[in-house]
């Protein structure tokens, strides 16, 4: 990291490295005790060779954008939303990349979601909240909506797939898949008195499966606090309830309550770690490299 806070990163072509840059859920929430974690919303960014896909544009994807800025090339990426509410789109203004002219985006969201894309980013950047319009931005942006397949491939070696999850509005999952790979981010979703059996097909067997785990089980039942259910997140005990039915090889738990602080989460990781070995608490900077070693 540099004097400017930005991050150089250098990248094998033949890689398949997620890295998060906002793991925290609602709003951001910076603070001296949630500096080992972050207090940025959810934004991940996934290399699977040449191809940058961005997952999400919540308050993370700032830094996101800088570091790309910083490397002096054009940026092509393809951009996955989960969902429209406002902690997963509230960095989109401020990705640096999106108002250079030369690069290009290509924007997805799943046909299932309510709103159009585009009119959705286009209103939280009109006057009076904001002072830039989307047209004004330089990039070229071209906006798709995922078919009733729910897939689709970038070049021959890449899969994309979606799944809905169960949250207000609607939410969809994404499963990246290279070179016999594959990485699942599940946010925003509540779990269900059955395994949720869309999440569980779309996530069997995976390397990494990144699940919302916003509360415990205690404050989402309201043993704890005013309770949760019917909120649209999930807990990290569920999260291995999922991880464990599907069989992925690894748990990531992030979507972090925004009043979580860094010493509750390192507890959360232990108890995690003790019911399953290899769970982890998602952080901002956490690089996880899917075909090393």
């Amino acid at each position: 990291m540099n004097g400017s806070g930005i991050i150089h990163i250098q990248l094998s072509p033949d890689r398949f490295q997620v890295r998060y840059w906002g793991v925290r859920g609602s709003i951001p929430s910076p603070g001296p005790d949630k500096v080992r974690y972050g207090g940025n919303t959810t934004c991940l960014s996934v290399r699977c060779g040449d191809e940058l896909i961005i997952i999400d544009a919540g308050s993370g994807i700032r830094n996101l954008g800088n570091t790309l800025m910083a490397t002096g090339q054009p940026v092509r990426a393809t951009m996955l939303f989960s969902h429209l509410h406002w902690d997963h789109i509230q960095g989109y203004p401020f990705f640096s990349p999106a108002f250079t002219a030369g690069n290009h985006f290509d924007i997805w969201a799943d046909h299932l979601l309510e709103g159009d894309l585009l009119e959705v980013l286009r209103g939280q950047m009109a006057q009076p909240t904001f002072p830039v319009s989307l047209d004004s931005m330089g990039a070229e942006n071209v906006f798709h909506e995922l078919g009733p397949a729910g897939s689709f491939r970038l070049g021959d070696d890449i899969h994309v797939r979606s799944a809905p999850l169960n949250h207000p509005g609607g939410a969809s999952a994404w499963r990246i898949d290279y070179r016999g790979h594959s990485f699942v981010h599940a946010s925003d979703h509540e779990h269900t008195e059955t395994l949720h059996e869309p999440l569980l097909e779309l996530a069997r067997g995976a390397d990494y499966l990144s699940y919302d785990s916003t509360y415990t089980d205690a404050e989402y039942c309201g043993e704890v606090g005013q309770g949760h259910v019917g909120w649209g997140h999930s807990t990290w005990q569920q999260a291995i309830v999922m991880a464990q039915a599907a069989e992925v090889k690894a748990l990531m738990i992030t979507h972090h309550d925004p009043d979580r602080t860094d010493d509750q989460l390192d507890e959360i990781g232990e108890f995690a770690r003790a019911k399953m070995p290899t769970a982890r608490i998602a952080r901002e900077g956490l690089i996880l490299d899917l075909l090393a070693g």
